[in-house]
């Protein structure tokens, strides 16, 4: 911020050196010169609070001049005196309107202040009166962030890292906003359209992250039997039962896509991926040159499925043997293959941006290098995607309903993201309540979020704070191991950084490593013994490993963590109190805590102690509530792979509970 208000302080003091005709005898005398002359020499200086002093005096004499209260407010902006600030840039935007500083200013400080909605004319005005700060844009965004409006705020960072590629903070300020997107989206859905399939078919996606692939495999089996449903279905349950290990189903799947509906290359990529892990490395080329020469970009996008879920040394004899030069690859192929293997994006970066971060990135026919005449549907049944986008521009295709979904479709598996995510957003505009339009504005979002963040880390790369943060988004995600990698590099740079401990016990919690989980909040708790979050982790780390009267001591250091969190720490206390024999008081606690029972498992232990007590009126109410939670969650097409067994709390009440 200091640097922008020197580079217009030098603009402004230009301005003031040869005032306009007619602007008075008084701004051209000698006191007015030497006012001047002592506002840049304490500007210079760094002594704000003297060039302050210096314009106040200038401005008495020439009052009408508005490049001169602007000065003014630059210098009260540096000196800490915002208010006094905002009511110099009023007075000068008073005089001249189409000034670029005060508004830009103005701008900048009523967001500062908390008034992001006053802000947002006075940037839009800076932005048009200068095209080439990339300040104005940045604000502009992050006011319309503050103001929830995260699609604006998506375009302004673009526009800002348009103007200036290497500046982080926008990269990182894109990707944010791309991830509040993808949230304020997945909100509307639950609300709106939770029973949809493309609903339940990302939720099939998080459960995968989770490692779920069990319920993810049964989610998706579901989904093959509805209309209208998300495209190549038998292809996600094919990598869902590929993960799971089950060879012989994934290919079945993998072979049904690929008969049934020839456009899905996720089917040619699972059936690639098994050929490389069963040695048929020869095959597995002929299929990836199949998919190459039909879309360029979708290969390059997905290619790193190819490795997904593969031991680091499986992984590392692929890369190898695709790097061979006597491999039968072609060589842009090739480098495609190693872009992706080297986790340089999702995409392969041409010069300085990714394929599926450009907008308008759409190209001729890979093989012939001219566009051919087919419609767009056809060339979507014939999975050359880039070709259907580009037949489908945005412009014809407003007020088209099917062509837009086409077009998030074809935009979407070709790599084109912004492409997906604009004809996303104009379904939505179209149809407000169409799930379609969500599920493609959530897939393309997030794809761009991990592009931003990506390119932010390696802006910043020897940053622990970089790290610290992309460990976070990683973990928002459910991408455990990334986040793992990310706070792990974090504590290289900077070890025993408290956010980076804290972030790393956490992720190796939720990735079910509570043996590394425990070790890293130990090592976190020696700096820091009273932080709550990390007693919480210990905690239930403690309470995951049946260590429950350890746990307890954590537990009490919990009860002043953020209000959101605490009713999962009551739960987690009643849970202690319930296995330590001290029944009523974990009843009271679970009571506490119920607020946060996700899967049933919080009453039907309340039930149990009920039972214990001989309270049967209030067990058999809780055990309404475990099937009311059950059902919500069959509701969204969860199959409980640990439903609480609730026959033995529905017996007479003479038969014991079950343990």
């Amino acid at each position: 911020m200091k640097n922008c208000c020197k580079l217009l302080l030098a603009v402004l003091f230009a301005m003031l050196v040869k005032p306009e005709p007619g602007l008075g005898q008084q701004a051209t005398g000698a006191r007015f010169d030497s006012l001047v002359a002592a506002a840049q020499q304490a500007q210079a200086a760094r002594d704000y609070t003297a060039a302050v002093d210096a314009y106040k005096q200038a401005v008495k004499i020439e009052p009408a001049m508005p490049e001169l209260w602007a000065n003014l407010g630059l210098m009260q902006q540096e000196a800490g005196d915002i208010p006094s600030a905002i009511l110099s840039y009023q007075q000068a935007n008073h005089l001249n309107p189409s000034l670029y500083v005060p508004n830009l200013f103005l701008g900048i400080d009523s967001l500062r202040t908390g008034r992001a909605p006053e802000a947002i004319p006075f940037l839009i005005k800076a932005e048009k009166l200068n095209k080439t700060d990339p300040q104005a844009p940045l604000t502009l965004g992050r006011a319309y962030f503050a103001t929830g409006k995260f699609s604006f705020a998506a375009q302004k960072f673009t526009r800002t890292t348009t103007l200036d590629p290497k500046l982080g903070a926008a990269w990182f300020a894109l990707g944010l906003a791309r991830l509040n997107q993808v949230e304020a989206d997945a909100r509307k859905m639950s609300t709106d359209s939770k029973d949809s399939p493309f609903a339940r078919a990302l939720y099939a996606e998080s459960l995968e992250k989770q490692a779920r692939f069990s319920e993810a495999a049964s989610l998706y089996r579901g989904l093959l039997v509805v209309q209208p449903q998300p495209p190549c279905l038998h292809s996600e349950l094919g990598l869902a039962l590929l993960k799971h290990r089950d060879l012989v189903g994934a290919a079945t799947e993998f072979a049904a896509d690929r008969t049934a509906n020839p456009e899905c290359g996720m089917a040619v990529l699972g059936l690639a991926r098994m050929a490389l892990e069963s040695g048929e490395k020869e095959r597995a080329v002929k299929l990836l040159d199949e998919l190459w020469a039909r879309d360029h970009g979708f290969v390059s996008t997905n290619s790193a499925i190819l490795l997904d879920g593969l031991s680091s040394d499986a992984s590392a004899s692929v890369a190898e043997y695709f790097a061979q030069p006597g491999t039968a690859i072609s060589a842009d192929l090739r480098d495609a293959l190693l872009a992706a293997f080297n986790g340089s994006g999702q995409a392969v970066d041409v010069g300085g941006e990714t394929m599926s971060g450009r907008e308008g990135s759409l190209a001729p026919s890979p093989e012939t290098g001219v566009v051919n005449h087919k419609t767009a549907e056809q060339y979507y049944a014939a999975g050359e995607f880039t070709l259907c986008a580009q037949r489908l521009d945005p412009a014809v295709v407003t007020g088209r309903a099917d062509k837009l979904k086409l077009l998030a479709a074809c935009s979407y598996f070709a790599g084109d993201d912004v492409r997906a995510s604009n004809a996303a957003a104009a379904l939505e505009t179209l149809q407000p309540h169409s799930a379609e339009a969500l599920y493609w504005s959530i897939q393309a979002n997030e794809r761009l979020a991990l592009q931003s963040l990506t390119r932010f880390q390696r802006l910043e790369s020897d940053s622990a704070r970089s790290h610290v943060l992309l460990g976070d988004i990683f973990e928002q995600l459910q991408r455990f191991d990334d986040a793992q990698a990310e706070y792990s590099k974090a504590l290289v740079k900077a070890p025993g950084d408290p956010a980076a401990m804290l972030g790393l016990a956490s992720a190796y919690l939720s990735n079910n490593n509570i043996e590394k989980a425990i070790e890293t909040a130990s090592v976190a708790l020696k700096h820091s013994p009273d932080d709550p979050e990390v007693n919480l982790v210990m905690a239930e780390a403690m309470v995951d490993k049946d260590r429950f009267a350890e746990a307890e001591p954590f537990l009490m250091k919990c009860l002043n963590v953020k209000p959101q969190t605490l009713v999962h720490v009551h739960a987690l206390i009643g849970k202690v109190y319930a296995e330590t024999g001290r029944t009523k008081d974990a009843i009271d606690q679970l009571k506490m805590g119920e607020s946060s029972d996700e899967n049933g498992s919080i009453h039907y232990l309340l039930a149990r102690l009920y039972r214990q007590l001989g309270d049967v009126k209030d067990a058999s109410a809780a055990i309404d509530q475990v099937k009311a939670i059950k059902e919500q969650r069959r509701d969204r097409g969860v199959k409980l792979v640990e439903d609480p067994e609730l026959s033995s709390l529905e017996s007479p009440p003479g038969q014991a509970p079950a343990p």
